[in-house]
């Protein structure tokens, strides 16, 4: 029996000190026990000549310093794991919260993981299909990556998440796919849509759903995508699933993060986030990716909206040194109607070239994919200049290229939320619109392609 201490010395907002302790270990759990009986969880944050300064996970309210009890009780936060998991809804903390039973575990694991030996990681190779012909055809999601997206409050990136998670698949394999989905700071009314929008579809057999609402403790917050991604190791690295694991929203973490570093008197970094921000937010990004030997991976999606819009804000920042790039929504293209609002020109997957081409997508895939960038860059420069001086003042051709960007974005962008587009559909739909300019404008696609996709009509 763990020893219990009746030494609770002061409590500040989340924070509670606790004098005399002793055989504790940082981030230990603990047990408040109130004269009432009722119980708390916290965690044990600092340890200093036998004072350990604890976190509560519930509020403080209520909380008597003469007669409640703290009991330690030896061991970190785990979540218990099991293939059980899939197609239930849980809390930021792992307890369900769909009505269901418990779950059995098949074992216990520490929720902050353990790092991945960068030896023992392979390569990401292998083409994942959101159905979303501008992250699939120009900025591919392989296998293993980390890409986040960066989008803005107000903007759809609620509905972008579901629909992936809905549409996402390992093409050309029978090996078990799931979702691992973690939100954070969510409203009541954001978690039910997430739900409903898993069950309508089937979704949710094979996804695992952790939710944190926004009333909920930031501690709590900081514990939902360390849960998220021990049950994803669990069933990649043990049950040998390709799981996809999505989080949102980042930028309700890190306000997490620095709530609580604030609380602890912590010397602020950045616009008041915590100086270690960069080595935390790489704990969680980096616990995706493949390992030699076994077949399962975890690929992510971490999703954060950039304050003020901003791209160079720590959040985003920091976000796109760890991971493989970014894809970013636009309140231009929101604006205009576009569904989902990707700016294709500053999105970027840094590993798209690794997973496509012949035996992955189509052999035609890169040369399409240059060209489509370089048409619609020039065509939104030719309505630029449009707008300053006219259509009179355009070439012949560069109304061409205008026109195709209009198409572009209308057709191959815009394709709303409910369409899942195989790779194949996607890659004719960039031939067609290619078709809008004349065929010595395609200079980047090889001959052979240009005979066999652009002269079929």
């Amino acid at each position: 029996m763990s020893k219990e201490y009746k030494t609770i010395q002061e409590v500040a907002g989340p924070l509670m000190l606790v004098r005399g302790v002793e055989g504790i270990a940082y981030d230990e759990l603990g047990e408040i026990e109130l004269s009432n009986g009722e119980k708390r969880r916290c965690k044990v944050l600092e340890i200093d000549d036998g004072n350990a300064l604890v976190q509560l996970f519930e509020n403080s309210t209520g909380i008597n310093l003469e007669s409640s009890k703290v009991r330690f009780l030896g061991r970190s936060m785990e979540l218990g794991v099991s293939e059980d998991m899939l197609s239930r809804v849980f809390d930021g903390l792992g307890r369900p919260i769909d009505g269901g039973p418990d779950i059995l575990p098949e074992e216990r694991r520490d929720i902050n993981g353990l790092p991945m030996n960068p030896a023992a990681r392979d390569y990401p190779e292998e083409f994942i299909q959101t159905g979303v012909s501008a992250i699939d055809g120009l900025n591919t999601l392989v296998r293993g990556q980390k890409l986040p997206i960066f989008s803005a409050s107000g903007l759809p990136h609620a509905q972008l998440a579901a629909q992936i998670a809905r549409q996402a698949k390992v093409v050309g394999t029978t090996e078990p796919f799931a979702v691992v989905f973690a939100a954070m700071g969510i409203t009541f009314e954001e978690s039910n849509f997430f739900v409903e929008s898993f069950q309508e579809t089937g979704a949710i057999d094979r996804a695992v759903l952790f939710m944190n609402l926004a009333n909920d403790p930031a501690v709590e917050r900081i514990a939902t995508p360390r849960m998220a991604l021990t049950a994803a190791e669990y069933l990649a690295f043990e049950k040998g699933m390709h799981v996809l694991v999505i989080l949102t929203d980042i930028t309700n973490y890190a306000d997490a993060l620095r709530e609580v570093s604030a609380a602890r008197k912590e010397v602020p970094g950045r616009r008041g986030y915590p100086g270690y921000m960069y080595t935390d937010l790489a704990t969680l990004y980096e616990r995706a990716g493949r390992q030699r030997g076994k077949n399962g991976s975890i690929t992510m999606i971490p999703i954060l909206s950039m304050p003020e819009d901003d791209k160079t804000h720590p959040i985003p920042d920091l976000t796109g040194y760890i991971t493989e790039g970014q894809i970013i929504l636009s309140r231009d293209l929101y604006r205009k109607g576009v569904q989902p609002p990707i700016d294709v020109l500053p999105s970027l997957s840094r590993l798209k070239d690794k997973g496509i081409g012949t035996g992955k997508t189509r052999e035609d895939h890169a040369n399409t994919m240059n060209q489509l960038f370089a048409a619609y860059a020039r065509g939104k420069d030719a309505k630029e200049l449009m707008v300053i001086l006219g259509e009179a003042a355009l070439t012949e051709i560069d109304k061409l290229y205008a026109k195709f960007a209009d198409e572009f974005e209308a057709r191959y962008v815009s394709q709303g939320y409910r369409t899942d587009r195989s790779i194949e559909e996607t890659l004719d739909l960039g031939w067609e619109l290619l078709r809008i300019l004349p065929r010595t404008e395609l200079k980047r696609i090889r001959d052979e392609y240009l005979d066999k996709y652009y002269d079929k009509k």
